[in-house]
């Protein structure tokens, strides 16, 4: 069964998605990351320029065939096309379509209101179909 965990309260969702797909790619992880077309193409932007001495290796899902099977992280708004199903992160407002297939999935939930409550809403989808579900609070992190 999946392993569901939220990371809440990440004042810059994009900033995040970046440290931790470097640390996912570092452990030997293969990650598909699924959101809207915008957020997307801010991810692809700040993968490129956020540590300019430690790339992230990663491509779009209209990449060709070659490329997606050497990218250790793909971004893609269709989840569907994923040529692995190893780690799911979610900065999208719905659940991915298809999230059951991966070992692992990452919800990011921002500070804004409206993102929290599309995040309880996706923690019930989860809930209710019994998987467990990890939480954790990076506002409480940072408060320590």
């Amino acid at each position: 069964m999946t392993e569901v965990a939220f990371h809440f309260n990440t004042p810059d969702k994009v900033a995040y998605a970046c440290r931790l797909l470097r640390k996912a790619v570092s452990s030997g992880a293969k990650v598909v990351v699924t959101a809207g077309a915008n957020d997307l193409q801010m991810l692809d932007i700040a993968l490129w320029t956020f540590a300019p001495l430690e790339f992230v290796p990663h491509c779009r899902a209209f990449a060709n065939a070659a490329v997606l099977a050497a990218s250790p992280v793909m971004l893609t708004d269709a989840v569907s096309a994923a040529p692995h199903q190893q780690v799911l992160v979610n900065l999208g407002e719905q659940v991915p379509d298809g999230f059951e297939r991966f070992e692992r999935l990452i919800e990011i939930v921002g500070t804004q209101d409206d993102d929290r409550l599309q995040a309880r809403s996706r923690w019930k989808h989860y809930a209710d179909r019994g998987y467990a579900i990890t939480r954790h609070d990076l506002a409480a992190r940072s408060s320590n």
